[in-house]
């Protein structure tokens, strides 16, 4: 597929106005746009072993490192399914990644399994020094015993938020693998922080609620924790965790807080998963979730009990969302990504799951409270089911794809561009692109494939050719 670019009409400038003005009506009006594009993609070799992985524009290259089954050099083996990501700078320019592991099931944990939270539980994180080059100083166990840890967030003061997309435990039913849930020995569908330089607690944030979580973005301004839920199968909603103090003057995010979900005001049960108008806005409101970590008594399906959280939310008027995935904060903004959301586009036939589009990008406005839709795939040639996001220097939103097709790492401009960086090459079938994150300065985009034979990458090249 060639590179393609969706500018926005200057009505659709004119009447928002701003960061992401023209994103607002993307999709209107398909033309070819230079400068953001960085140029066709073509096949490059990976430095670490000459195999041909991605396919990068001019310019770039790539090293991958710490796939699935390497030892970590601080002990124990790498588990695959290499998710979400954050890149900290580390000493003598060396970038630090905390990194997920979205393993699934009650397989044994990774690592010691006597410090682990649920000795049975075999997702969790690796904490990594790698070279701008991505040639890796040092790599280990940084949290373990977790379950199905999707995404999750950087934190200001040195710490990455890990977030478990499923609400196992041996009080709920089997999930859609059968896996015995008896077998485990903790409740699971929490948020845990690992900080950067000492040892997590393996304690659980109970009180911002056991969901299944994908992403967490935190506001230096009021100190809440955004949080976005991927509930496959069903609506998902948009949280924040409001903590007894900030997290910011704390060190750290204290448990025993309040938990909310965004309602659009005048509007109950607002449903946001359907195709909407380029450019649409939001005032909004927040409900409060009366029971934010439930244990069930009589073990319900795991079904119900996924529902169970965001079902009091929408009680209270809670909006509705397709597949919230992606979360980053930049300058008072919460950017998130609506995985299945939007129109089914002519001619395409729509994903499983609730949500029948190929993806929208929401952007909610800390200080104002308003929520506006920047984007709306208009086709998967354009973006198919963004998952993972960042922002780079210059603004433009990085999505990581994973979609039914070859998948995508895309760049969206805050001119309302759109462009492809570099496309996937796998044969383990269902790799995705997943954990985008810049490393300091800027040199370097580090990236993982999330798939069972998962790996990382570190790509560096000619950055000022375009959008990035």
């Amino acid at each position: 597929m060639d590179r393609r670019s969706f500018i926005a009409g200057s009505a659709g400038v004119a009447l928002l106005g701003g960061p992401f003005a023209g994103v607002a009506a993307a999709g209107t009006r398909a033309t070819r746009v230079h400068g953001a594009d960085y140029g066709p993609l073509a096949p490059v070799a990976d430095l670490r072993d000459g195999v041909v992985r991605l396919e990068l524009p001019k310019g770039f290259a790539y090293r991958s490192f710490n796939p699935a089954g390497s030892d970590f050099t601080q002990g124990g083996v790498t588990p695959g399914r290499h998710d979400g990501m954050a890149a900290f700078a580390g000493p003598r320019g060396t970038a630090i990644l905390v990194r997920n592991h979205e393993v699934n099931g009650p397989v044994g944990a990774f690592g010691d399994v006597t410090a682990a939270y649920d000795p049975a539980a075999g997702g969790g994180c690796a904490t990594l020094t790698v070279t701008r080059f991505g040639e890796v100083v040092s790599s280990g166990v940084s949290l373990n015993g977790t379950q199905m840890n999707c995404s999750g967030g950087p934190m200001p003061w040195g710490a990455w938020v890990t977030c478990e997309e499923t609400v196992n435990g041996p009080d709920v039913g089997n999930d859609f693998t059968g896996a015995d849930n008896t077998l485990l020995k903790q409740k699971h569908g929490y948020i845990f922080e690992v900080p950067l330089r000492r040892d997590a607690s393996r304690t659980p944030i109970r009180k911002a609620g056991r969901f299944a979580h994908e992403s967490a973005a935190f506001d230096p301004g009021s100190g809440a924790i955004y949080l976005t839920e991927d509930n496959f199968g069903f609506p998902s909603g948009f949280y924040r965790y409001l903590a007894p103090r900030h997290p910011g003057r704390a060190g750290r995010i204290l448990d025993g807080g309040r938990l909310q979900m965004l309602a659009v005001k005048r509007s109950p049960r607002e449903d946001l998963s359907v195709g909407l108008a380029p450019g649409s806005t939001w005032e909004t409101t927040w409900v409060d979730i009366d029971d934010p970590d439930p244990t069930f008594t009589v073990k319900p399906t795991n079904d119900q009990a996924i529902q169970y959280v965001g079902a009091q939310g929408r009680e209270k008027g809670a909006a509705l969302f397709s597949r919230l995935e992606g979360a980053v904060y930049d300058d008072g903004v919460i950017y998130f990504v609506s995985t299945q959301g939007g129109a089914t586009a002519p001619g395409e036939t729509p994903p499983s799951g609730f949500g029948k589009g190929r993806g929208q990008v929401f952007a909610y406005d800390t200080r104002s409270g308003r929520l506006r839709l920047i984007y709306e795939s208009p086709s998967s040639l354009a973006l198919d089911l963004p998952d993972n996001i960042t922002t780079s220097s210059h603004g433009t939103l990085v999505l990581c794809e994973d979609g039914d097709g070859g998948n995508y790492l895309r760049g969206l401009t805050r001119r309302g561009q759109i462009f492809d960086f570099s496309r996937l090459i796998s044969t383990d079938g269902g790799a995705e692109f997943a954990g985008a994150s810049f490393g300091p300065g800027g040199h370097t985009l580090y990236v993982n494939v999330q798939s069972s034979q998962g790996l990382s990458f570190a790509i560096w090249g000619p950055w000022q050719k375009g959008g990035f």
